[in-house]
């Protein structure tokens, strides 16, 4: 497993460390596509700002990097989904900025029943496991995920 969000993060008045997620590089995989094209939807963004919408939106538990994020750009823009078109920002800096298409919000519908689907039945095993477990059968702590 790769550890792909962990960290701890200070301030001022206390030090605060969040819980360590160890999310699955097999995971991050498979939730790249809908996460970039959900954020593609929101409005036309570039590199740097779409993975740091990753973090506010996971709340920090899933730190994207740039090695990641790009070849996922490349290969949902031969695919059609996004366009990409280059800007120059107000610093004098250029940037690739991204905008999904119309067959990438198709996609990124077809991605939503998917994901949805994928979520109601892992809700459904963890609720029927909450509940009573049959003698003879591990207890729910030991079938669930650490941290879950």
């Amino acid at each position: 497993m790769y550890n792909t969000a962990m960290y701890s993060r200070s301030d001022s008045s206390a030090t605060r460390t969040r819980e360590a997620m160890e999310i699955n590089k097999d995971l991050m995989a498979a939730s790249s596509t809908p996460i970039v094209l959900a954020i593609l939807a929101e409005g036309d963004s570039y590199g740097y700002a779409i993975l740091q919408r990753v973090r506010e939106l996971s709340k920090g538990r899933m730190e994207w990097t740039d090695g990641m994020l790009y070849p996922v750009l490349h290969r949902l823009e031969r695919l059609g989904h996004i366009k990409a078109r280059w800007e120059v920002a107000e610093s004098g800096r250029r940037r690739k900025y991204y905008r999904i298409t119309s067959q990438g919000r198709a996609q990124l519908a077809e991605e939503r029943k998917q994901w949805q689907a994928v979520d109601a039945t892992l809700r459904g095993i963890w609720q029927s496991l909450s509940h009573s477990i049959p003698a003879g059968r591990p207890t729910v702590a030991a079938l669930l995920p650490q941290g879950a």
